[in-house]
């Protein structure tokens, strides 16, 4: 059985599971779905065509399923999805998505989102991330799994973090940043691989120097960089990680790749920012 504070509003046509709280102040909008036993802590502004998995705990003042913060947006019926177990801090942001991006912000599962971080519209986010305080995603976005994004850091627009990458704090990422990546920097470069992330993960020391040599080979031995990676598009044989790696740069976006600061090959990087 649910229990709602009688000073919460919950609007007609919500939708409310089993065992739900929904402490003082809450408001929770006609087109919200609220999956079974979530928290609503207090003050906490639920609306849109908004649904939240299972199991979430919301915090006082966070704001999901509003307006997307784009000029072009003229009240569509657009949607804002938030998987299961998610931890969600004081004053978090995530806006419906838009028309023109599809329609649909995604939030996945067991995500913890500290206070002041926002999903802006039509991101895409993966499973079990952690976004510190205050980081930010401008719209477009995509978030693999596993992702972990400092304090104060900031995406563009269309930025692409791949899966267990690590964005260090009050960082600006412009590029987009390889599965199993380390960035940092207030124009953020790659750093090098997230060790410490893959160690949790349970990547042993042969396999973490697999990987580690085809970093090394990729970014930081002789030629131009599309040359050296036609050279080891093999290697994706040689192991998973490896492969998503190699997948993530091959599909590409709107975005150039993250580099680091001292790639010996920075000339093709340059002149794509340029234009």
């Amino acid at each position: 059985m649910s229990k709602i504070d009688p000073s919460a509003r919950i609007e007609d046509g919500a939708v409310i599971g089993d065992d739900v709280e929904i402490g003082p102040f809450c408001v929770v909008g006609p087109d919200v779905t609220i999956g079974a036993r979530c928290r609503l802590v207090s003050h906490v502004s639920v609306t849109g065509h908004t649904t939240i998995g299972e199991g979430c705990t919301i915090h006082p003042f966070a704001a999901l399923g509003g307006p997307p913060q784009d000029l072009g947006y003229r009240g569509e019926p657009t949607r804002l999805e938030v998987g299961a177990g998610c931890t969600i801090r004081e004053s978090v942001t995530m806006n419906l998505g838009t028309a023109k991006g599809g329609g649909l912000t995604s939030v996945g599962e067991r995500g913890f989102y500290m206070a002041y971080s926002h999903v802006g519209h039509d991101c895409r986010v993966g499973n079990d991330v952690i976004f510190a305080n205050s980081a930010t995603l401008g719209g477009h976005c995509e978030v693999g799994d596993f992702v972990y994004i400092g304090g104060l850091s900031a995406a563009h627009q269309f930025v692409r973090i791949g899966s267990q990458a690590m964005i260090a704090g009050c960082s600006g990422l412009r590029h987009d940043v390889i599965p199993f990546g380390m960035a940092s920097g207030q124009f953020a470069h790659l750093e090098g691989l997230n060790v410490v992330g893959m160690r949790r993960r349970k990547f042993g020391h042969a396999r973490l120097q697999l990987i580690r040599a085809f970093y090394q080979d990729l970014f930081h031995t002789t030629g131009v960089f599309a040359d050296r990676l036609a050279r080891i598009q093999h290697r994706a044989a040689e192991d998973p990680a490896i492969a998503e790696i190699l997948k993530f740069i091959g599909d590409g976006g709107k975005r150039p790749l993250c580099m680091p600061p001292d790639s010996i090959d920075t000339s093709e990087q340059r002149r794509h920012e340029g234009e």
